[in-house]
């Protein structure tokens, strides 16, 4: 039997997903991966089977809502820099990525199950990095990011970071923290 591709999602079934989505990722980062399937359909603005018919279980949610997020954040980069300097597009970026791990964080243990391989971890590592290393040469280019620095290394401290916003009433030392690694990266 031939294998059936895919047919694009009609424009209505499309902004629901997409809605579905955005609205399990906060509901996500609020309660953690085991918030009311229920409640984010309804958020939605969709019925429960419209969930259940675009993600059959929980992890396949979760998976998809953690791919999105990732996808969206690394499309962020030349995006924002399209409309803002250098440094500024890196601290807006930042400041997303710190919102993208505590939604992650809320997800965490529904991801290890769903995310087991190591080569897919170190996929999405590289998608980061290399978005934050289109972020870093543009202020390179522009002489307000100093030369040389690894992104990757970057993407590590931003990640420490992230630890203090686990909590939820830290975001705002999280971003005070931010502020000092934009610093750190400056001539």
């Amino acid at each position: 039997m031939p294998s059936q591709q895919a047919r694009p999602l009609r424009a209505d079934a499309q902004q629901n997903y997409e809605r579905l989505l955005a609205v399990a990722a906060r509901a996500f980062a609020r309660e953690g991966a085991g918030a009311s399937l229920k409640a984010i359909a309804q958020e939605a603005g969709v019925g429960i089977g419209t969930l259940y018919r675009r993600f059959p279980t929980r992890e396949t949610l979760v998976e998809a809502v953690y791919r999105n997020e990732v996808t969206r954040l690394c499309a962020a980069a030349p995006a924002l820099l399209a409309q803002l300097t250098p440094v500024d597009a890196l601290r807006t970026w930042m400041e997303q990525f710190v919102d993208f791990m505590a939604a992650k964080h809320g997800m965490a243990d529904a991801l290890r199950v769903v995310l087991t391989s190591e080569d897919e971890r170190m996929h999405t590592r590289a998608l980061l990095r290399d978005a934050l290393a289109t972020l870093l040469d543009a202020g390179v280019a522009d002489g307000v990011i100093r030369r040389g620095l690894d992104p990757y290394d970057v993407l590590m401290g931003l990640g420490g970071i992230t630890l203090v916003a686990e909590d939820p009433g830290q975001r705002d030392l999280a971003l005070r923290l931010v502020g000092l690694l934009i610093n750190g990266v400056r001539p």
